[in-house]
């Protein structure tokens, strides 16, 4: 039996010095021993188990640490034949090391400032190998999507793209255009569907974004399967990701999740080459150790792939455990300063540190020492952990596989502070890593940098089109057709908003309400998935509780607390309601796989993301990037608009700044109605463009939790509305002294259409008031209008056909003034902004809106503020305005 050990005090578990009855302790392990010969694994396990529930109930500390010795999990009698030619994988993956490393080093020979990543993929290398020739599937010729996903370390990207260039998917010129895209048919620098939307699938060059989305797809792949949408049951997530991203809270935000779900078509394969970008990850600890906690503590299967083959001798002869006690101490800093030095060095600094070591190896030349590679460079290590991986049933598995960075690369970077930023390789040091890798290159071919590529008749190419051929053709791969969906008539789903006549109710009760009528809707509903963070009750959604059910993989095993209520807390398998707990990147990422069905299964979907606007973009907008590029489509509901809204939740609830950082994503549309007729025509447009059109879009709609008077829908302003403005109402006076343009958006705009009245009657000025649904719709469309104007042709846009003239413009939203300022270029005539540049905090809505001057008072003062600056009003008026609506000149300090 092999003992536990912690690595800040490395001999304590096997110090057989503390040992005061060595025999008795031979006993046990013997016993054990037998154990698992005669009755198998299971039965070792259960009795571990059942003597340590009962050394706790005896009230005996429990020390065992969360994870194993510093070895491999599987050992060699587990390990299985290897299936393929393992002299042509290493040949191919050779190639692959070499046309990955030209494509960097001939990009930045040409031009220095590219940039680009070598020594990643040279340390994943084989991990990539061995997945795409034995596990990685392909969708094969049968109907619909049936591949695995993968999610791929952004940083080897070279590697990737090597591959697809033997597979004769991309040319040599493209190679050769290796981050070159805008003059040339160049590759990106990592995986982005948008730029390359045939090739790559998921974008992962946020680190830590890769591994979340991992287990949320994996995830709804289950959903889907449950709901009878789609069998999803033959297919796996793969995800490779680097030990130094593991850091970044989303890579280990959904762990618990994945266990609790029991995701066996999950793996994860953690490259563990110790190093982040600039050092080591745990320089004075291992992250091995650290990593195996954390994933077995979470509910995950661990099986670790540290030492290559050659090893397996010498922990066969470590009858004292020398080695593993020397392993246990060794901190990563130092593994990284043994990687990067020859075998010399190791035998003096690591095998000679110790007298039972240094026996262990005393047959061992310096070369052999040497050549003991690491077990993330051994194939034949890393199928067993892949097969292992599949083979585990009820939970998901994380492989833990030791490598080196720049595994390859000697001097020019192998191991070294410096490989992640080597871009450049002299000559000597890439004829050395021609001969390492037995490269049939000359030497004028190494000194240029030239792509190879064996002959098709090679055994090489014909091995590689075999292995893909039989899992199921190329990876990675993006396919984005699918079907369409049926629409209901917007009139027959939407005829309570449109023609509301009056009623009382706020736009986040209008969206749940539409929501629902589209869940009825045949051909649509069922592919319509509501998701949810948390507090669906404080969205009036909880008569979908009832109605859809929520999903939970184990159906409800409880009765719950309310069972006697019409709005039951009714958890179902086939539930179509995801609600996610406290969990908005969760949240997000759900909807993310969701909202990317149509691409990675063919299959439409229509998820509907709820929730506090100001939890949106501001804390997971990372995500929200990752989903455009993603080319999502879905929408998002910010269900608090405005910082004025929602009274007394103060400043950590108030959202003032989401619609402008919406406006920043380029396939987002951001929407900011005021009345549910046109919360209505929005959500139907937005339906139809992704839905039918099948454009690569997702749309971000503002609603409101305040409830007032819904007008009905003006006829014939339908377009006006999805342009992103429309006339809302004119005030004349009976005689006129100027005239102004009201714009206002959102919560905003009853008190402009107050502030109109007031205009006209106090102070005989001509309003025209504005409904604005999207500043950034009307900035868009004028933007385009201004670039053909550029181009020699007529500028003409929604914008200028609703202002012309030089009346000044006055627009106000409950957002900060950067939202309506997108349009302040594009329009003629004066123009000022209002809106909730600060903190929020807590007070009554009138009062809000009073302190941030977006109020109607605010407003008028800055109608009459602007014809002044025209000459057309006298200055007095404003202190006369002031004096009238009890506006104290310290808040109003900017006007003057």
């Amino acid at each position: 039996m092999v003992a536990m050990m912690n690595p800040n005090e490395p001999l304590t578990a096997l110090d057989d010095a503390l040992d005061s009855d060595p025999g008795e302790t031979a006993e046990w392990c013997e016993a054990l021993a037998s154990t698992l010969a005669h009755c198998g694994p299971a039965r070792a396990r259960y009795l571990l188990q059942r003597l340590q529930a009962h050394a706790l109930e005896l009230g005996l500390e429990r020390e065992a640490q969360a994870f194993s010795a510093y070895r491999n999990t599987l050992p060699v009698e587990q390990q299985g034949a290897y299936p393929g030619d393992l002299e042509l994988d290493e040949r191919i993956t050779g190639i692959l090391r070499w046309n990955a490393l030209a494509m960097v080093v001939r990009a930045n020979h040409a031009y220095g400032e590219l940039g680009g990543h070598i020594a990643s993929y040279a340390s994943a290398a084989e991990i990539f190998e061995v997945g795409f020739q034995h596990f990685f599937r392909g969708e094969g010729d049968g109907p619909g999507r049936s591949a695995d996903l993968v999610f791929f370390q952004p940083h080897s990207a070279p590697g990737i793209y090597a591959r697809a260039f033997l597979e004769g998917r991309l040319s040599e010129q493209q190679l050769a255009n290796y981050r070159q895209e805008v003059t040339g048919n160049g590759l990106c620098s990592y995986p982005h569907p948008w730029l390359m939307p045939d090739f790559w699938q998921f974008p992962t060059g946020s680190m830590g974004i890769g591994p979340l989305n991992a287990i949320y797809q994996a995830r709804f792949m289950r959903y889907l399967q449950h709901r009878g949408l789609v069998d999803t049951s033959q297919r796996h997530v793969w995800g490779v990701f680097g030990d130094g991203e593991m850091d970044e809270p989303e890579s280990i935000a959904g762990l618990t999740l994945a266990a609790r779900e029991q995701l066996d078509n999950l793996t994860f394969i953690v490259n563990c080459n110790l190093q982040r970008l600039d050092g080591p990850v745990r320089g004075n600890g291992q992250i091995i150790q650290e990593l195996e906690a954390l994933f077995s503590g979470a509910g995950w299967n661990v099986i670790k792939v540290l030492w290559g083959s050659e090893w397996d001798p010498l922990f066969a002869r470590d009858h004292e455990h020398a080695l593993l006690r020397q392993l246990a101490a060794t901190p990563d800093g130092q593994f990284q300063t043994l990687g990067a030095k020859d075998g010399s060095y190791n035998l003096e600094h690591f095998f000679k540190q110790n007298p039972a070591l240094q026996r262990l190896v005393a047959h061992m030349s310096t070369d052999e020492i040497n050549a003991l590679k690491r077990g993330g460079h051994d194939f034949r290590k890393l199928h067993a952990a892949y097969s292992a991986a599949k083979a585990c049933k009820g939970r998901p598995t994380v492989i833990l596989a030791k490598t080196k960075k720049g595994y390859g690369m000697s001097s020019a970077g192998e191991s070294r502070m410096t490989a992640h930023q080597a871009k450049k390789l002299d000559v000597q040091a890439l004829l050395a890593f021609r001969d390492r890798f037995r490269l049939p290159l000359s030497d004028q071919a190494v000194e240029q940098l030239q792509f190879y590529r064996p002959a098709e008749d090679s055994p090489e190419m014909r091995y590689l089109r075999q292995r893909r051929a039989a899992l199921g053709g190329p990876l990675p791969k993006r396919r984005a057709d699918c079907m369409t969906l049926p629409l209901p008539d917007l009139h027959a789903f939407a005829g309570f908003a449109l023609h509301a006549e009056g009623k009382e109710m706020s736009t986040t009760m209008a969206a749940v309400r539409l929501l629902g009528n589209w869940l009825k809707a045949p051909g649509l509903g069922p592919r319509v998935v509501p998701i949810v963070a948390d507090e669906a009750r404080t969205f009036g959604m909880a008569s979908l509780f009832r109605q859809i059910g929520i999903y939970a993989p184990q159906g409800q095993r409880y009765e719950p607390e309310d069972a006697g209520s019409l709005l039951v807390y009714k958890e179902a398998r086939d539930g179509q309601l995801l609600e996610e707990g406290i969990t908005e990147a969760g949240a997000l990422s759900s909807w993310i796989a969701a909202a990317t069905a149509y691409a990675v299964h063919g299959e439409p979907m229509l998820p509907v993301y709820i929730y506090y606007s100001m939890f949106g973009f501001q804390r997971v907008g990372d995500l929200i990037w990752a989903a455009a590029d993603q080319r999502a489509r879905g929408l998002l509901l910010g269900a608090t608009a405005g910082r004025t809204t929602l009274g007394g939740e103060g400043l950590q609830h108030q959202d003032g700044s989401s619609l402008v950082m919406a406006a920043m994503v380029p396939n987002c549309r951001a929407w900011d109605p005021c009345f549910a007729g046109e919360l209505a025509v929005i959500l139907d447009h937005a339906a139809r463009r992704m839905l039918v059109e099948q454009r690569d879009e997702f749309h971000y709609v503002a609603v409101m939790n305040e409830n007032y008077p819904q007008p009905s829908l003006p006829d014939g302003v339908r377009e006006a509305v999805l342009r992103g403005m429309y006339l809302y109402t004119r005030q004349q006076a009976r005689s006129p002294r100027g005239q102004v343009r009201l714009l206002g958006s959102g919560a905003i705009l009853r008190e402009v259409i107050a502030a109109g009245e007031l205009l006209a009657n106090d102070w005989q000025v001509d309003c025209e008031v504005f409904s604005v649904t999207s500043f950034s719709e009307l900035a868009r469309d004028a933007r385009d209008a201004r670039r053909v104007a550029l181009t020699g042709g007529e500028e003409d846009c929604h914008l200028r056909r609703c202002l012309p003239g030089d009346a000044p413009v006055i627009a106000a939203s409950d957002y900060v003034r950067a939202w309506p300022q997108l349009i302040a270029e594009y329009v003629q005539a004066p123009f000022v902004s209002l809106g909730t540049d600060g903190f929020g905090r807590s007070d009554t809505r009138q009062q809000l809106r009073r302190f941030f001057e977006v109020d109607r008072h605010a407003v008028v003062l800055a109608a009459l503020y602007s014809l002044i600056g025209q000459g057309v009003l006298a200055a007095e008026v404003l202190a006369q305005a002031r004096e009238r609506y009890g506006v104290g000149e310290e808040r109003a300090a900017w006007y003057r």
